[in-house]
């Protein structure tokens, strides 16, 4: 046989009870079965409120009337005309005894445990009936059962404690005669040895369901709710969690007790000694499987965890002081008198060193928890043996639950450094010996962060997310979201990567995502339609303020200001990629203190498109030195953009023509000068230097100068390209020059002995760069390995294209640390 509960939502409308039709003709008709039914939803908490307005002297009549015309509701659009009097006379006889209670709490001015647990009660004895009705209608053996009869608890009201052995008599003895195929039982409510009605408490209706399933040796005790089943996490905070398959008893308890809250810990007692599975399933869902809670479930899978839960409102409490060292009952006295102010511990943890002892609890019990340390320890405290009790708010607690953990090696590692990369600080942590569970205490800001940070991590979400702001919407900018809106599908299924753009800005406009991210198929439209006016301190307050797990920020501008805010990003613990150069290449204070910010935070700072757009040579340069390798010598044409010029400048064509063909392709800098007066080679030279160590700076840099200083000096982009024009003879006697000597026009970085030279060469044949074409960049390092035959890395090192790939490139790399 089975126990099936069905919670308020489950029998809370007419097509509710009518589900519960449609599950039980799911089961084999000759299988006894027992429905344990709560309140109708609402109600129990329309009763306690009609209670407290009788208390105050205030008028109740309307919280009645709105209890008695919900049920009479339910009762019409169940059953026929015929079938519906004695259920309406139930329903007026229990509203008119009701009355007459309310009545008597506003007369005496008193509203004791007692009376409040039997005015509770009336909504399981009027919504009980009604499903019993409803059933023999549709063709059922079914019949009202009053669990008054059948559960016998203390005296203690509104939390009574069930005297098993006397229950499970009766419930026996009530069973054996019972001559119904289905048994509809009020959940929630007992007697005591007076007859006087108690209540059970929280999840008091599974209570009753597995009270009955024990004492009978039920088969299973299905909960039905309005839910799924137990989930990974909670998933108002964590939108990829899902539905656990199964859990053990162990791994619900631990679960259920730190908020999850599908069902309530004591509930599983009576089951967990019978060994008698529970299954969660949902009401308006029937079809799928739920999650089933059994004695020794699979623990395979890739999650190394089952689940996530939190509590998100916690006080922590911290005593310490000298005075504990060594003494015996310390810990005894301090938890004896917290429990005797009624202050429940939540959590626990103490130093090895006995100095300290760190508990929580829930913070509507901090003042009384204070009070009772102070009359308990008044003498410690004056002769300052102990300090005064430390109070920190505003906190809430992370627990990871599972049974794989006991088998699995260095699970608090993982969970320690996911939430340390997100910039989560760890107030208080604690585990159990039995390997279930480990528990942190957290900022409260950070709770949702945390719990998918944490969720991603252990592997509870097939697929990894990372929340990206990107800076610059120019040619780079369009292209990366291009590049990325084409390989969405590829990252998902192929690399379990998932990136989102959570904000864009440029020079004029900003959009930011509120509620979802947004969609490449259409950003450029978003961003000018429902873009508000670009605010960069704005905008970076809002990356930070988010808060979003495993955030990213992508520079694709040329912006001093946009570069001059990556040390605020790294402290907040976001990863920056940026294809922008001015950062690296100023200050050598600054560069170094980026990579340190970047390395005591655990983020990423990323930017191999500052040397060679989407050609790995800051990888390769990074791989060389931190494998031992010792770099003698860097050469180098690292300018897409004049090694397109050079290439392209021979026959007719004039110098200017060449420049402005390049900038229309996207190969040069908004001001084509910073290409072509080195200074844009040059700070790509002295990011190489810096990345073995070098302190230089940009005065360190021997630059020969190509271009005329009219042209350098020209007021504007335009009135450059009049002095280009202008300086065609100068141009054009290097041109013909090294036609005439069959050689080629380069401008080459060499990096040696500590210095950097950047100057325009002509080269013949022989040289390795004389056959460099279009916009290739090549770079040979000479190393102490690589010393005969220099490394060298070729390819394309200019264009919109290339260089978003090295920015996409850059943030997949994020996501893989």
């Amino acid at each position: 046989m089975k126990v099936l509960k069905f919670g308020g939502t489950s029998v809370g409308s007419v097509g509710a009870i009518e589900n519960i039709e449609a599950i039980l003709k799911l089961n084999d008709p000759k299988e006894k079965l027992i429905l344990v039914c709560s309140a109708l939803s609402g109600v129990t908490n329309s009763l306690l409120a009609a209670g407290e307005l009788a208390y105050n002297e205030e008028d109740f009549t309307g919280k009645l009337k709105e209890i008695e015309n919900r049920h009479y509701e339910v009762i019409s659009g169940l059953l026929p005309r015929t079938a519906q009097n004695p259920l309406l006379m139930n329903i007026k006889n229990h509203i008119n005894e009701l009355e007459y209670v309310l009545s008597g709490i506003k007369v005496l001015n008193e509203l004791s445990p007692r009376v409040l647990d039997y005015v509770a009660s009336f909504g399981e004895r009027m919504s009980n009936p009604i499903v019993a009705a409803y059933l023999e209608s549709k063709g059922f053996d079914a019949a009202f059962v009053d669990s008054r009869n059948l559960i016998k608890t203390d005296s203690n009201f509104g939390n009574a404690e069930v005297k098993q052995e006397e229950t499970e008599a009766r419930i026996k003895d009530w069973y054996n005669v019972y001559n119904h195929q289905i048994a509809v039982v009020t959940g929630f409510i007992g007697s005591d040895d007076k007859g006087d009605i108690t209540t059970l408490g929280r999840g008091g209706s599974d209570y009753t369901a597995a009270i009955i399933g024990a004492a009978l040796d039920a088969d299973i005790v299905e909960i039905w709710t309005d839910v799924d089943g137990c989930m990974t996490a909670d998933p108002r905070l964590v939108k990829k969690a899902y539905t656990l398959k199964e859990l053990s008893y162990q791994e619900a308890m631990e679960m259920s007790y730190f908020g999850a809250k599908v069902i309530y810990p004591p509930t599983m007692l009576p089951v967990i000694d019978k060994k008698i599975p529970i299954v969660i399933k949902n009401t308006f869902n029937p079809e799928h499987e739920g999650t089933l809670i059994h004695y020794q479930p699979e623990i395979s899978g890739e999650g190394l965890i089952k689940g996530i839960v939190s509590m998100k409102d916690i006080c922590l409490v911290n005593i310490y002081g000298g005075g504990m060292v060594g003494v015996k009952g310390f810990s005894g006295r301090l938890f004896s008198t917290l429990s005797a102010a009624g202050v429940n511990i939540i959590f626990i943890t103490q130093a090895s060193s006995e100095h300290s002892i760190t508990f929580v609890i829930a913070p509507k019990d901090k003042d009384r928890a204070v009070a009772a340390i102070h009359k308990e320890f008044y003498k410690e405290l004056q002769n300052k043996q102990i300090r005064e009790p430390e109070i920190e708010e505003d906190l809430s607690i992370l627990a990871v639950v599972g049974e794989k953990m006991k088998s699995t090696k260095g699970i608090s590692g993982k969970l320690f450094r996911a939430l340390g990369k997100n910039g989560i600080n760890i107030v208080a942590i604690a585990q159990g010996s039995t390997e279930l569970n480990i528990s942190a205490v957290i900022d409260k800001s950070d709770l949702a962060k945390a719990l998918n940070v944490v969720h991603d991590s252990l592997l509870l979400s097939p697929v990894k997310t990372f929340n990206v702001f990107c800076a610059g919407t120019g040619n780079i900018g369009k292209e990366l979201f291009r590049q990325l809106k084409n390989e969405k599908e590829n990252l998902v299924e192929n690399h379990q990567i998932q990136i989102n753009i959570a904000g864009i800005s440029n020079s004029r406009k900003m959009i930011l995502a509120q509620n979802d991210f947004i969609n490449l198929e259409n950003w450029e439209t978003q961003l000018n339609e429902e873009g508000e006016k670009a605010e960069l301190s704005k905008f970076i307050e809002y990356v930070e303020s988010l808060n979003l797990p495993n955030t990213v920020f992508v520079d694709n501008t040329s912006s001093k200001e946009v570069a001059s805010l990556y040390e605020d990003l790294l402290n907040k613990n976001v990863s920056v990629v940026t294809c922008n150069k001015i950062a690296n290449s100023g200050e050598y204070r600054r560069y170094g203190k980026l990579q340190r910010l970047a390395k005591k935070n655990n983020v990423s700072f990323l930017y191999e498109t500052n040397v060679g757009a989407g050609l790995p040579i800051i990888k390769t340069l990074q791989d060389l030195i931190i494998s031992g390798d010792e770099v003698t010598k860097i050469e180098a044409i690292l300018s897409g953009t004049i090694s397109y010029i050079f290439n392209q400048y021979v026959g007719d064509v004039t110098f200017a023509e060449v420049v402005k063909q390049a900038q229309d392709l996207g190969y040069t800098e908004p001001d084509p000068r910073d290409d072509l007066n080195g200074l844009d080679f040059s700070r790509k030279m002295l990011i190489l230097a810096r990345e073995i160590g070098l302190p230089l700076e940009m005065k360190d840099v021997d630059i020969k100068d190509f271009l005329p200083e009219s042209c350098l000096n020209a007021p504007s982009v335009d009135a450059f390209y009049e002095e280009l024009e202008k300086n065609e003879d100068y141009f054009a006697a290097f041109k013909n020059k090294v036609a005439e000597e069959g050689k080629k026009l380069r401008l080459i970085g060499v990096l040696e002995d500590g210095k950097i030279n950047v100057e325009v060469k002509s080269v013949d044949a022989t040289h390795p760069f004389f056959s460099l074409s279009g916009s290739d960049n090549i770079i040979s390092f000479t190393t102490a390995r690589y010393k005969n035959t220099p490394l060298v890395v070729k390819g394309p090192g200019a264009g919109a294209e290339v260089t978003a790939a090295g920015v996409f490139a850059d943030l997949v790399r994020v996501t893989s640390v």
